[in-house]
């Protein structure tokens, strides 16, 4: 049988964090992945990362510290934050990322203006600093590697700081976009994942891939390895020091969503590799759960005729949409329901709202209203202003014919309608308060100046809709862990040997998304950790 110090289940970005760590800690590794190809969830993402008091912030002279983070999230709590796992993430996020940058895993810059999502609560940062984007990557410094993470054949040859998600204007050079093209020069999650990958790569670190993990092996309490079966061949791989357990969320795999979710979900934008492996494997060796009912949800949009590879529904998080002038989202009964330019995670509170007279959830179905002027100006999922409005995007004349198509009463759409348009020439939401935080200005038209950058009326014909579903970006419950990235059992004892980092086990910071990166700051971070503890057992 095989033997290494340290196995990672899971070759997303805190698998690979938690490799390179352990690798440099004085481990030997092996690095597993189920799928054929890696990066998962995080090679589709933004890639953004959220850390407090980060290298980046200091260099800029931006402040912030320790006491300020904890009391930002401490002022969000509703009671699922656990103070030794949360201030690990805190204490540790600046050492993890200088510590990755340092071995050529990250290239990194600020995301400029990018503020905390919850900018007015104790120790958030309005002005940003926080948030951190990725600097070109050249796949070809990969080699044959290059096509083996996930969806790089969709490129995106943009830092996402140049684009409108990141505060950017979306244009770029012809010229320059054709030399990154030919470059074959990637950012967003692409460029992350290519990054840690190359990292890896120069340490002898290879994934193995196609490799389904069937049990964990045991020495009496402890984990000692894992059986698995590759290309129908079964094998056991021992671990000297430990197993971390790094394999992502469960939002993919039945049974686990309508055990665990607190409310409907049926249009994840994550790709379908998250299909709960991990959670299965730690629940079998005796872990304690937490956090199981939240996730990082997001309204999406479900565009037709366009499946992942393996046939499964594809959603996309709607963010500029909802956000931008001349829109609205609207419930069932044509009424508005939310800030509609509030941040995404957040704005599941409204969808999951439940009315115990009609045993129902009045927000779903909803939908995105909109008019000429905005179709003139902003996008609508893959479609960008100018180009021909697809078929998918329901369109009629009057907002009264709209109505008719989508089953709303028509009265109440046009009183909705006129009541916002009033809001709108008054600058001012008070049935919402739209436009009054620095977050809603983010992804408005900032061409524009004080709420008018999210606030428009709809007022031009045609008038346009598309249906708004419940989504997430991944779940963020799973095995507790301690601060050293421990995953405890019933009691709150650590299983001897057994890991966890990522959106596999109950994230540091709860349900709370507090800023642009706030799953891929933990995840990193609680992957740098979880290496070097697991290299450090039983030595």
């Amino acid at each position: 049988m095989e033997n290494v110090d340290v196995i990672i289940l899971g070759c997303g970005a805190s698998g690979m964090a938690a490799a390179l760590a352990a690798h440099e800690t004085g481990a030997s590794v092996a690095l597993i992945e189920r799928f054929d190809r890696i990066g998962g969830t995080a090679a589709i993402s933004g890639g953004v990362i959220w850390v407090p008091n980060n290298p980046r912030q200091r260099a800029a002279g931006m402040a912030d510290s320790r006491e300020d983070a904890l009391a930002y999230f401490r002022a969000l709590d509703h009671g699922d934050l656990v103070d030794e796992t949360l201030e690990a993430f805190v204490n540790t996020g600046p050492e993890a990322l200088e510590f990755l940058e340092a071995q050529g895993a990250l290239s990194v810059s600020l995301l400029q203006g990018y503020p905390d999502y919850y900018v007015d609560r104790p120790g958030a940062k309005p002005e940003g600093g926080r948030a951190l984007d990725h600097d070109l990557f050249a796949l070809g410094e990969l080699g044959d590697w290059a096509s083996r993470i996930y969806a790089i054949e969709e490129p995106k040859p943009m830092m996402l700081r140049e684009t409108p998600l990141g505060g950017g204007s979306g244009v770029v050079d012809p010229s320059e976009l054709q030399r990154r093209m030919e470059n074959q020069e990637r950012g967003f999650g692409q460029a992350m994942v290519a990054r840690l990958l190359k990292a890896c790569l120069a340490r002898g670190i290879e994934p193995r891939t196609g490799v389904e993990t069937k049990r964990l092996l045991r020495d009496g309490a402890r984990i000692v390895g894992i059986e698995g079966e590759q290309a129908g061949k079964s094998f056991q791989l021992h671990a000297n020091n430990a197993v971390i357990i790094a394999t992502g969320g469960f939002e993919w795999d039945e049974d686990a969503r309508q055990t665990f979710l607190k409310g409907p979900m049926d249009a994840p934008a994550s790709p379908p590799t998250a299909r709960g492996e991990g959670l299965a494997l730690a629940m079998k060796a005796g872990a304690k759960l937490g956090n199981m009912t939240q996730a990082w949800w997001a309204p999406t949009l479900v565009i037709p005729d366009n499946p992942w590879e393996g046939g499964e529904q594809r959603a996309a998080p709607v963010l500029i949409e909802r956000t931008a002038p001349h829109s609205i989202m609207v419930n069932r009964t044509g009424k508005r329901f939310c800030n509609e330019a509030a941040n995404y995670s957040a704005l599941a509170g409204a969808f999951h709202a439940f009315d115990p007279q009609t045993y129902d959830y009045p927000n779903l179905p909803a939908w995105l209203i909109c008019d000429a002027q905005y179709v003139e100006r902003y996008p609508i999922g893959p479609r960008l202003p100018g180009q021909p409005v697809p078929e998918w995007v329901q369109s009629a004349q009057t907002l009264e014919a709209l109505a008719e198509m989508l089953g709303i009463d028509a009265d109440a759409l046009s009183e909705t309608v006129t009541r916002f348009n009033s809001h709108a020439a008054s600058g001012q939401d008070p049935d919402f308060s739209r436009g009054t935080s620095s977050y809603d200005h983010f992804y408005g038209d900032r061409s524009r100046e004080g709420a008018a950058v999210t606030l428009g009326p709809i007022e031009q014909g045609p008038f346009y809709a598309v249906e708004i579903r419940m989504g997430l970006l991944g779940t963020n419950g799973g095995p507790r862990t301690d601060g050293k990235a421990q995953i405890l059992n019933h009691d709150g004892e650590p299983i001897a040997g057994l890991y966890g980092a990522g959106n596999a086990i109950a994230c540091p910071t709860g349900g709370i998304y507090a800023g642009a990166g706030g799953t891929l700051g933990p995840a990193l971070t609680f992957g740098y950790i979880a290496g070097r503890s697991a290299a450090k057992a039983n030595t």
